[in-house]
């Protein structure tokens, strides 16, 4: 009777030998998966977002340009059309050429 009762209560603490083994390594599979989750998660960048970044920052400066110089601007361009104007004319008519 002894015998068996030593059986039984070595087979018990197999048994839980085995579940916490198999416990333990389901654990450190899950700790590893959510690892690497994490670490894809971190290290993945959304495409597009800088070029939308940019944009946007291209156009708050491009406003504030506007309103702080809008004189200055206006004449800017006027010039510079005048310019371009100028410099077309020229190439259109030809050396000696009236318009």
């Amino acid at each position: 009777m002894e015998n068996i009762m030593k059986t039984m209560l070595d087979q018990r603490e197999e048994r839980i030998r085995d579940w916490a083994l198999r416990h333990q390594i389901a654990l450190a599979g899950r700790f590893q998966r959510g690892r690497d989750l994490l670490r894809r998660a971190a290290a993945k960048r959304e495409q597009g977002i800088d070029g939308i970044l940019v944009t946007v920052g291209l156009c708050i400066i491009a406003l504030l340009l506007c309103l702080v110089m809008k004189d200055s601007l206006s004449d800017f361009i006027e010039t510079i059309v005048g310019a371009m104007t100028d410099k077309a004319k020229e190439i259109l008519t030809g050396p000696g050429s009236t318009l």
